[in-house]
């Protein structure tokens, strides 16, 4: 209901204009009886009635409530397609503020049915809904108010069934919201699937698991079926309870009311009143159980909504933090654990200082912790013991923003977006000149396959880039980091996805760019280990051994295996494989 907080004149409005339209339908039924009362005077008497004065008040009744009907729809479809735009722009602008954990342990299509299922059944219930639920609420009461005073006794027997209603309208929503959250969480986890079936389509292809993947999608869909079911005889039998109850009254005002006209005591116009009421009732309260269940299926939605609304970011700049102070860009790191989502720690009492414009290459077995250490420097996690400093600064003290835009992250995995080469290249620097752009794809060897694509820079790539080929989103991915012109260079397995000449290439570019800036190489390739000034091993989230290439030549066994296989050494012949692979 907040949502509707910035809109409330505007709401107030609807709900008058709504309020008003109900007026003119509670009247509409009170004139004809009057106009059915007159006819019988003047059919009795035998005499001219004037019947012009109550045609003329029906009519304008009649188009008045047209009128405030098409007005009050106009606000409350304002009002929904206003609170749909701060919903989203809401929900949105909180999935940037979270942290890069939370979305370690969430399914994208999970989050994206929040996004849009469930948000428009909010949107639709503020929108429209409560209105439609006042609207039917105050029909009811007007209608049942004018009955009792035409006939008090005849009302009451007449309205008898409305607590029954409200009794089955209660249970109907007790027993269908718990099915509705349900239905919405089956429908999250069938988009998940279906997003996550759309962007592995290559995986899928490439293994001729269409088949699978077909089969794992019928079973969500056969969930989401079954609880759909549910709801659906939960809904066919309430509602139409719902709408028989009313009709109970009904029998009952033919029955005695008719009696009663019969015997003189109720007039023919009274009589008929009565009955229009009864039947306009019929429809509100029927109404009444559909809104409430709309109710119910919005309430469901804001669970879900609200489950990460509520959801407080955990890594966010101190209030009134300062920017990262100037530095040529010393790293230190002092008795750092790490662990993600209370596992086993990924990092164990890490002690490491990089002096100001040095490399450190830091190798090691995979599971080691090397790309765990380097996501602390951007504050991408935080550590749960220990500290992580710039430039003699905590990054936990200083605006997160400013941290960030001193410390760019190269990843193995480069994801680039939906838009033009320039534009992905320009993504860290969004003022960069075409100069610039085009200065920083050269450093990353990325201009001469850019200038030969169909639009050069302004050639589109596809969703993730995967219209270009690894090693190209890789180079791009390069050029987007340089052109930031960061004070700590992170390349995590940067050059993964290109071949041997191309990456004697980028090194070129690199050693230039690195020269006085302080990096930071996360490396498998004895090529990429030789840009270091100093290399760094790691094993089970602690540092075993730090020196030169030459120093930990000589003592370190670890780093001899993986410079033997970073070399890409010839293995040993194993004859006992051989001989064992002969018997098999």
């Amino acid at each position: 209901m907040g949502f509707l907080r910035p809109y409330r004149r505007t709401v107030i409005w609807s709900l008058v204009f709504a309020w008003a339209a109900t007026g003119m339908t509670v009247l509409i039924p009170y004139l004809v009886g009057q106009t059915v009362d007159e006819i019988q005077r003047g059919y009795e008497s035998g005499t001219e009635v004037a019947l012009t004065p109550l045609f003329v008040a029906i009519l304008a009744a009649g188009l008045l409530r047209l009128a405030l009907t098409i007005v009050r729809r106009l606000i409350a479809g304002r009002i929904s397609v206003d609170v749909e735009f701060d919903l989203r722009e809401r929900m949105y602008s909180h999935l940037q503020r979270l942290e890069l954990g939370f979305f370690d342990t969430q399914q994208t299509g999970q989050l994206m049915s929040r996004a849009t299922v469930d948000l428009s059944s909010v949107r639709f219930f503020l929108g429209y809904g409560l209105i439609f639920l006042t609207q039917n609420a105050l029909t009811i009461f007007l209608a049942s108010a004018v009955m009792i005073a035409i006939k008090p006794w005849l009302a009451i027997l007449a309205l008898l069934p409305v607590p029954f209603v409200v009794f089955a309208a209660m249970r109907y929503n007790r027993v269908s919201r718990p099915a509705l959250q349900e239905v919405q969480q089956r429908l999250a986890e069938l988009t998940a699937e279906a997003e996550e079936s759309v962007s592995g389509i290559r995986i899928v292809k490439a293994f001729a698991r269409e088949d699978h993947m077909l089969g794992r999608f019928q079973r969500s869909v056969s969930r989401l079926f079954d609880q759909n079911v549910y709801s659906t005889r939960l809904r066919a039998y309430y509602t139409p309870l719902l709408g028989f109850l009313p009709s109970l009254g009904l029998a009952v005002v033919l029955f005695v009311g008719g009696r009663e006209v019969i015997a003189g005591r109720l007039s023919l116009g009274d009589f008929t009143a009565f009955y229009t009421y009864l039947v306009m009732l019929v429809g509100p309260m029927r109404m009444l159980g559909i809104a409430l269940g709309m109710a119910q299926r919005a309430v469901a939605s804001g669970d879900r909504i609200f489950q990460i609304l509520d959801r407080e970011p955990r890594i966010t700049s101190p209030p009134g933090a300062p920017p990262l102070p100037p530095g040529p860009g010393r790293v230190e790191l002092r008795d750092v654990s790490l662990s993600y989502a209370g596992g086993e720690p990924s990092l164990r009492e890490i002690d490491l200082t990089v002096e100001a414009g040095s490399t450190v290459a830091l190798v090691g077995p995979t599971g080691s912790g090397k790309t765990s250490l380097v996501a602390l420097l951007a504050r991408l996690y935080d550590p749960q013991a220990g500290s992580v400093s710039i430039d003699g600064a905590d990054v936990r003290s200083v605006e997160l923003a400013d941290l960030r835009r001193s410390v760019a992250v190269v990843a193995d995995e480069s994801f680039l977006f939906s838009a033009t080469v320039a534009e992905n290249i320009a993504y860290a620097r969004p003022e960069a000149s075409q100069a610039q752009i085009e200065a920083a794809a050269r450093r990353a060897q990325a201009h001469g396959f850019v200038e030969r694509l169909p639009d050069g820079y302004e050639t589109k790539v596809g969703e993730r880039g995967l219209t270009l080929s690894g090693g190209q989103r890789q180079r791009i991915a390069i050029a987007r980091a340089l052109i930031a012109e960061p004070r700590v260079l992170i390349l995590d397995d940067a050059t993964s996805s290109v071949d041997a000449t191309t990456e004697a290439e980028i090194k070129r570019g690199l050693g230039e760019v690195m020269e006085g800036r302080t990096t930071l190489i996360v490396a498998h390739r004895l090529s990429t280990i030789s840009l270091a000034d100093e290399i760094v091993v790691m094993d089970g989230g602690r540092i075993v051994d730090r020196g030169t290439r030459s120093e930990l030549a000589q003592r370190s066994e670890l780093y001899a295996e993986i410079a033997e296989f970073g070399a890409e050494a010839a293995p040993r012949p194993d004859y006992e494989a051989e001989r064992a692979y002969a018997r098999l």
